[in-house]
């Protein structure tokens, strides 16, 4: 898979390019440059270690947009078997932006809801740059009932700059169809797993967001608007994202902290654009181990849990969030 460089990354890129030239160099004019070529390979390790081991949260909002990324359907391929795709809303039609089944992840049955983003403009527009209609989240809280009835975990995958906001979406009322969801996922009767890949942006997250346990991949951002939206009120220009994105605390490690998520998915080294199957594979055990342990609680302990997870949010003790 080819890689794009981000702009932090750079550095890295070029002393790279410096260690193949020295090894050419070596190959076809038999000079021993092991000495060197060592020397280099040393620097870059510890640049690596350097720059992915102090990401900021800007640095981490271009990973998560990484156009390499792996999306829903990537870690479906990689993670999960005998995926049945279901169709529609019954309501207006089908949200390609908004893909569902059922499917099996190890060998618990599962039904597995998400957004879908896609790599070129034909998949894109397809997919409607991973932003639902409000079908998309009509079709979700179907196949939630669905679940429901057949008494098995759902599974949400995060990964969305937004909710769709054109016209067709305010005229079928996307506003109604994410808060309905909201409370409807509040008493859902069966174990819910939620998990943000990339971009976690807004109501068009949360509504698909309202779980048992909630977690992110380490470099995932998760937050109300994106940064350059915050610097665009705040600041006036989105130069000023980089400073947004500190402030706002949208990265998995301060969400974390505040203990508005429940597991950071530790990613490899540089992104999980880098490899997609190790990526899926410590997703996979991640919601596993939830699952397991959401399973144990009874149905009303499950849902009063849920409960109190959410109402804590937002409050305030003292000069710190509780």
């Amino acid at each position: 898979m080819s890689m794009k460089p981000l702009e932090f990354e750079k550095p890295i890129v070029d002393l790279e390019n410096e260690i193949k030239k020295l090894k050419n160099q070596s190959d076809t004019q038999n000079i021993d440059l092991t000495h060197e070529i060592t020397s280099m390979e040393q620097k870059l390790k510890h640049l690596k270690t350097d720059i992915y081991d102090n990401l900021t949260p800007w640095q981490r909002v271009q990973i998560a947009r990484h156009p390499n990324r792996p999306f829903m359907l990537d870690y479906l391929a990689y993670g999960f078997t005998s995926f049945i795709e279901l169709h529609g809303d019954r309501h207006v039609g089908d949200d390609h932006a908004m893909p569902g089944g059922f499917a099996k992840i190890g060998d618990q049955k599962v039904v597995v809801i998400g957004h879908q983003k896609g790599r070129d403009t034909k998949e894109n527009l397809l997919r409607n740059f991973g932003s639902a209609h409000p079908e998309g989240y009509r079709k979700a809280l179907r196949l939630m009932r669905l679940a429901e009835r057949f008494k098995l975990p759902v599974i949400c995958m995060i990964d969305t700059p937004g909710a769709f906001p054109g016209i067709g979406a305010e005229e079928r009322n996307i506003a109604e169809a994410i808060a309905f969801n909201l409370k409807e996922m509040m008493n859902l009767k069966t174990p819910i797993i939620a998990c943000v890949l990339g971009e976690g942006g807004s109501g068009g997250a949360l509504g698909i967001g309202v779980a048992d346990r909630v977690m992110m991949m380490e470099n995932a951002y998760y937050s109300v608007i994106s940064p350059e939206g915050c610097a665009a009120i705040l600041w006036k220009h989105r130069k000023h994202a980089p400073e947004a994105a500190e402030a706002m605390k949208i990265a998995a490690p301060d969400l974390s902290e505040l203990e508005l998520i429940d597991e950071v998915i530790i990613e490899p080294r540089g992104g999980a654009h880098n490899d997609h199957k190790e990526s899926a594979t410590s997703f996979r055990d991640a919601v596993l181990a939830q699952i397991k342990q959401v399973q144990l609680l009874s149905t009303e302990e499950m849902l009063e849990q849920r409960y109190q997870k959410f109402r804590k949010f937002g409050e305030w003790n003292g000069d710190t969030v509780a």
